[in-house]
């Protein structure tokens, strides 16, 4: 997951000498929030002299056509527009070739991107308040990112506001490509470190595993007393995640049954495919993990076990089935 930093969180420090010491330590892009001020290009041909990173240009206005011939004179990687301030449809010209995108905040529906889908690349979900630095994250934007994700798959997802190391963690295993970030930046005693701990999973922990867990309706289940062989195979491959979860009337989780519980019981049973006992390929005693773990909780309860774990039922202290977490974006980005 690529870091892009806010360049005007950080307002007392001349601009090359900021640039340099982001590039010292690695920054991914450069963020700049345009407040519907035409000044930012003069800051973007600054930055041109002295980085070599992309730029992730924000723009906030109701007039977001004034800045089209600037985008043409001086071309940026990344232009995002913001979604509430816009007064009519927004239509980009084809010689702007930067990479799209369309900003909305956490009370936006994600279906206003259906309009710009053939043409924008990429969404940029607002965490706090857009334009203000140093927010508390609205975990309602976790469920947002993940329905973002199943409509619109071919598409990035980038996400501002309120990003500390630990919202990085979750943000990185939801797969979400790039986060801006400022105050975390900036504030920190060393710009450095909190870099490593944007990328890394060493922080404190606030956030529990049922603020971003995939919920019963979006993670697959089936009821113990209706299982059947086609419908399993139907549910692995409907929700795309590997494995399906089993409870019974009450609720509790009874096991999960897997890809490769599914393979070997096709190999065992071969000749006669009709006659697999689908009760023997559930394993009824699955890793799982509780909902009110934390983020630290979990990755511990992880690191115990002697075998990679790709996904888990979460469960109540019932056993009761709560939802899943998985940890493929996780594996493929890292």
């Amino acid at each position: 997951m690529k870091i892009s930093a806010s360049i005007y969180a950080r307002p007392n420090v001349p601009l090359p000498t900021l640039i340099s010491e982001l590039d010292e330590h690695g920054i991914d892009m450069y963020h700049i929030d345009c407040n519907d001020d035409v000044r930012v290009f003069e800051d973007i041909e600054k930055i041109r002299k002295t980085g070599n990173k992309p730029i992730d240009l924000h723009i906030i206005s109701e007039q977001p056509e004034v800045y089209f011939s600037l985008l043409e004179k001086t071309p940026v990687e990344y232009v995002t527009f913001q979604y509430e301030n816009l007064t009519k449809p927004l239509e980009v010209p084809a010689n702007i070739h930067s990479k799209l995108g369309l900003a909305i905040t956490s009370n936006t529906d994600i279906s206003v991107f259906e309009t710009y889908k053939n043409r924008f690349d990429f969404i940029l979900m607002m965490a706090t308040t857009p334009g203000q630095s140093g927010g508390r994250f609205n975990k309602s934007n976790f469920k947002k990112i993940r329905a973002f994700a199943k409509h619109f798959p071919e598409k990035k997802i980038h996400v501002d506001g309120g990003v500390n190391a630990e919202v990085s963690f979750i943000l990185r295993n939801m797969g979400v490509s790039s986060v801006v970030s400022g105050s975390y930046l900036f504030k920190a005693d060393y710009l450095g470190v909190a870099m490593l701990d944007l990328k890394g999973d060493n922080f404190t922990s606030e956030y529990r595993v049922r603020d971003f867990m995939l919920t019963n309706g979006e993670a697959p289940i089936l009821q113990e007393n209706d299982l059947d062989f086609l419908g399993i195979l139907n549910a692995i491959e409907n929700y795309k995640a590997g494995f399906v979860m089993i409870q019974n009337n009450d609720n509790q989780l009874v096991g999960i049954i897997t890809n490769a519980d599914i393979r070997r019981a096709l190999i065992q049973n071969i000749h006669n495919l009709n006659d697999i006992p689908i009760d023997q390929i559930i394993n009824k005693k699955p890793f799982t993990i509780q909902e009110n773990y934390t983020v630290n909780q979990m990755l511990r309860h992880i690191k115990a076990q002697r075998f990679p774990i790709n996904y888990a039922p979460v469960v109540d202290a019932e056993n009761c089935v709560k939802g899943a977490v998985t940890f493929f974006n996780l594996i493929k980005g890292e």
